[in-house]
């Protein structure tokens, strides 16, 4: 089970992560979001990166924690197919990113991603978490 699905909203993308905690489930929205970017059989772990964000809550901890690695796709060139994300509370996580620079020859980018949204953003619990975020594109 790869703990995300994609579902189609108007003009944009959502994303449907689960996981056995909120910290998996951080995990498999991020890899939700690059699977709309790219191949993720095709993103080698090959060097890894750290993440840190403190939010004013749960919710935009989601919204800050995808715009990050937004801006580290589109700014730095890195594409990220693993995490091991860490809760600190419900406001802040730290975590490790692993992937590598997009590489022309072997990443194909399907689709830009603007930004993680607020619209139709959902955290919650029953039988494990789950976060549902729709993404601008």
């Amino acid at each position: 089970m790869k703990g995300f699905e994609l579902f189609d909203h108007t003009a944009d993308v959502g994303i449907r992560a689960t996981g056995r905690d909120l910290a998996e489930a951080f995990g498999n929205v991020a890899r939700g979001m690059f699977s709309v970017i790219a191949e993720l059989d095709a993103i080698a772990p090959r060097e890894t990166h750290q993440v840190s964000i403190t939010a004013p809550d749960q919710e935009a901890l989601v919204v800050d924690w995808l715009n990050e690695l937004l801006y580290l796709f589109e700014v730095e060139g890195l594409l990220f197919s693993q995490f091991a994300v860490e809760l600190l509370g419900d406001r802040e996580l730290r975590a490790t990113c692993s992937g590598e620079p997009v590489a022309p020859g072997r990443h194909h980018i399907k689709t830009g991603v603007k930004a993680a949204t607020y619209h139709g953003l959902q955290v919650g619990r029953n039988d494990g978490w789950h976060i549902q975020v729709i993404l601008d594109i």
